[in-house]
């Protein structure tokens, strides 16, 4: 898989990215499900929601894996990372990307 770069011009093996990106989701109560999602219009990837009291991650199996990325960090970037123990790299990552 590709690479990605950091604020710091680091480079990120994506597939590691993604790995260390789900053990932390798991470790926070997020519950994954990658699952083809249809609409009636246009193409969603997949979004963060809480269904009875959890969180759960959907995310399109047709999603790319910078779309993967991208919602694992949106969803995890939602909780107090505070008090969980996060490799250095990976805190840096997350704490370097801001979205609009």
């Amino acid at each position: 898989m590709g690479r990605l770069s950091t604020h710091k011009s680091s480079t990120i093996n994506k597939t590691k990215l993604i790995e260390m990106l789900e053990d932390l989701s798991r470790r926070l109560s997020i519950e994954l499900r990658i699952e083809p999602i249809k609409r009636s219009t246009g193409y969603t990837d997949g979004g963060l929601c809480q269904l009875r009291g959890r969180y759960l991650l959907l995310i399109n199996s047709n999603a790319t894996i910078d779309e993967r990325i991208r919602l694992l960090t949106m969803a995890i970037k939602r909780f107090d990372l505070s008090n969980v123990y996060i490799k250095p790299w990976l805190r840096e990552y997350l704490e370097g990307i801001t979205f609009s």
